[in-house]
């Protein structure tokens, strides 16, 4: 047990250097997640006709918690990883005694460590322009967010990567992705809260992945109306759902790999 939390400190402490050498451009990947900032002034807006049932605060403080569920769950393993398989460069991961795909999570995680304090400057920014957003969930709601959080940066990766194991038969694995992405953007509670949804069409969505990934974990902190065992016991069966069908596809990929570019 200690040889393997040795073995996983070195590997997070590795690519945790190896993003730190990269810091002006984790200030622009922080930026590049403001896009729930630039929306929250337009639906601040459009609260202000009181037709959604949302406070122009409550619509601050959502699309806030929206940008800091962004900052923990994105993900880019289906760039790197179709990287890899096209140029041959996974080839040498098969030969160590580790799944390729530990890799690309500590580089996910060290990532994360990294970019904390541009965010956190970003998040004191923000309520200094707009003090009255300004609140303190309860312990409970910080412990739910927390648990939901990491349980979407889960099933996000899992669903990612389970695309990025297609690129054993399509250089081109990533488009799926870009495919996906708008889905997910209108979807996951980014453009608008699920509550501002028709109820039929947020019924419907919410037997999907999407609303998982950042609406649940941003209402649960900000106190918004939702299920929260429906919403746990989705995000599990989600994930095992893409975790088996991620394997399936990886043992079958191995098999038709050549190694392209070595």
């Amino acid at each position: 047990m200690k040889k393997i939390i040795r073995k996983t400190l070195t590997l997070l402490s590795v690519y945790y250097a190896y993003m730190v050498e990269y810091r002006a451009e984790l200030l622009l990947w922080v930026l590049a997640g403001s896009l729930p900032i630039i929306l929250m002034g337009v639906w601040i807006q459009a609260a202000q006709g009181g037709r959604f049932g949302l406070t122009s605060v409550d619509f601050a403080r959502y699309f806030l918690t929206v940008f800091v569920v962004r900052q923990i769950t994105v993900v880019w393993v289906i760039w790197e990883f179709e990287k890899e398989v096209v140029e041959g460069k996974l080839s040498p991961k098969l030969l160590q005694p580790l799944d390729p795909v530990w890799h690309h999570v500590a580089a996910h995680l060290s990532e994360r460590v990294a970019r904390i304090p541009f965010a956190i400057l970003l998040i004191g920014l923000f309520f200094v322009l707009y003090p009255q957003a300004f609140w303190l969930p309860s312990l409970g709601q910080l412990f739910l967010f927390t648990l939901a959080v990491i349980l979407a940066f889960i099933l996000r990766f899992v669903i990612q990567y389970t695309f990025a194991v297609l690129a054993f038969w399509t250089e081109r694995a990533s488009a799926l992705e870009n495919f996906w992405f708008l889905f997910f953007l209108f979807l996951s509670g980014m453009i608008a809260p699920l509550n501002v949804f028709p109820e039929d069409i947020r019924n419907i969505v919410l037997f999907t992945p999407f609303p998982y990934l950042i609406d649940f974990p941003a209402s649960l902190l900000v106190g918004l109306p939702v299920d929260v065992v429906q919403g746990f016991l989705c995000m599990i069966g989600w994930i095992m759902v893409f975790l088996g069908a991620n394997r399936l596809l990886w043992r079958a990929g191995l098999k038709r790999y050549s190694g392209m570019g070595a």
